[in-house]
């Protein structure tokens, strides 16, 4: 029996759909692993040369001295802990280490397994040794890929920046297979629902459009604003299964360039502290005044403080930007929120000799999440006690205005600079403080942005033309 034309068109484009994910899901998964290993090679590049700088300060003349490294790892590889990073779950740390001198020759083995032996041979040292970059990839048992070991060497330089050896840091490849065999699973996942999806939808339309009576009828119904009961159940729930396989995809297909955004701005955060707390510790080991002495130890501590905080609120914004919705929504009173912010951050604005005023007539609610809310306030009241002048007061007004609720924070300091205006929202950037011309860590206000997004808002600061600057967060406002 001869197929309808009705029928071939309906194959074809479930054909075409499926060909079409088929084909951009395999060349999405097929090119994680590459770029997996690019992530890693990268972090290693990091490491190596931070280990190399380290053996450099500890190095007399063109002498290696390995004492104190062979030290810190014998008690790294004693340690036991608990790192839960995704999918998997580490709890030792399993980096080698090999140190050559310039010929090549292992002056020091992590592990204490190929110590004297000739290493020259091997790509990354002999590329190292020679000025260039190198690296490797070995695989310790043949008929088994996850026994690949990456290694990743730099450069040992004396007083006279001349090779005197090469320092190789390897790691296993283990963990990433277990995170690329969960990316490709999703992947796959995420092209079933959108497969299955596709379909629904597909056979929804071809029984509602085969009825031209009732389609007449319902399109009436949409005109006229009325509600439609036989599709639009399902095409809600359509609706939601796209939306949730959409946000997989895309956390999957941008999860590299993602990481590696990060991995950039961060390691540029990184340099500062780390070149002061090397300064401070190399001129520490010279004969200097105990009052010197102390400066540089403060320096050093703090910091060593400042990498804590950039370490612990980039982790705090980055668990936070993976939620695409609230965990738990509740009521939430903002005056009283407000109130208690206030009067958490009192004792601070005392000491400036500044005023907390709270501006609010009427108790105003909203939908979310209260901690995650008071945060946000915290972070923006902060922010402005940090540009403010002493002996000045900084406005929280709240107000409904429609369907929506103003939160306006308004202080009196000198404003955001013209260059800036674009930029603050920016992660790790940051303006200096005038009191003590310190920067933070730059990731407040990207992260009260997530949560006004979270929360269906929006978060501005702008400068206002009295002096000062006025940062609104607008939420949806719970009708009464």
């Amino acid at each position: 029996m001869a197929m309808s034309k009705r029928n071939r068109i309906f194959l074809s484009v479930i054909l075409l759909f499926t060909v079409g994910v088929t084909g951009l899901l395999y060349t999405v998964s097929s090119g994680l692993d590459i770029r997996y290993r690019e992530s890693a090679e990268e972090t290693l590049v990091d490491t190596a040369y931070i280990l190399a700088a380290w053996i450099e300060t500890d190095a007399n003349e063109s002498l290696i001295d390995v004492t104190r490294m062979n030290q810190v790892f014998s008690r790294v590889y004693s340690q036991q802990f608990t790192a839960n990073i995704y999918t998997i779950t580490k709890h030792n740390v399993n980096l080698r280490v090999y140190v050559t001198d310039v010929n090549g020759i292992v002056v020091y083995d992590s592990k204490d397994e190929k110590t004297g032996e000739d290493f020259r041979a091997w790509h990354d040292i002999h590329m190292t040794l020679a000025g260039k970059y190198g690296a490797r990839t070995t695989r310790t048992d043949e008929n088994d890929p996850k026994s690949d070991v990456m290694y990743v060497a730099a450069p040992i330089r004396d007083n006279q920046n001349k090779i005197i050896g090469a320092v190789s840091v390897g790691k296993t490849v283990s963990s990433q297979y277990e995170l690329v065999a969960s990316a490709k699973q999703k992947l796959v996942n995420v092209g079933i629902i959108t497969l299955v999806a596709f379909l629904t939808l597909l056979l929804v339309l071809t029984v509602w459009l085969a009825s031209p009576t009732q389609l007449t009828r319902d399109i009436v119904q949409v005109f006229k604003q009325e509600k439609i009961r036989h599709p639009l159940s399902i095409l809600r729930r359509l609706r939601t299964a796209f939306n949730s396989a959409f946000l997989d995809m895309r956390d999957a297909m941008a999860g590299r360039s993602y990481t590696e955004e990060y991995v950039q701005a961060l390691t540029h955060e990184l340099k500062s502290p780390l070149t002061t707390i090397r300064g401070a510790a190399e001129l520490l080991r010279e004969p200097m005044a105990e009052t010197q002495k102390i400066r540089f130890a403060d320096n050093i501590n703090n910091q060593a403080l400042r990498l804590q905080e950039l370490a612990d609120k980039l982790l705090e914004l980055a668990s936070l930007e993976k939620r695409h919705m609230l965990d738990e929504i509740k009521p939430v009173n903002l005056q009283f929120l407000a109130q208690e912010v206030i009067s958490t951050l009192t004792p601070t604005a005392e000491r400036k000799h500044m005023t907390l005023l709270l501006q609010c007539e009427e108790p105003i609610t909203v939908m979310g999440d209260a901690f995650l809310l008071q945060r946000a306030l915290n972070n923006l009241i902060s922010n402005a006690l940090d540009f403010s002048p002493e002996n000045s007061s900084i406005t929280t007004q709240i107000q409904a205005q429609g369907k929506q609720c103003i939160i306006n924070i308004r202080d009196h300091g000198q404003g955001i600079p013209e260059y800036a205006l674009d930029r603050i929202f920016e992660k790790f950037y940051s303006l200096r403080r005038p009191d003590s011309g310190q920067k933070s860590t730059g990731l407040g206000l990207p992260f009260v942005r997530e949560i006004a997004h979270l929360h269906g808002g929006e978060i501005v600061l702008a400068n206002q033309p009295t002096g000062g600057v006025i940062a609104t967060l607008t939420l949806p406002k719970v009708n009464a």
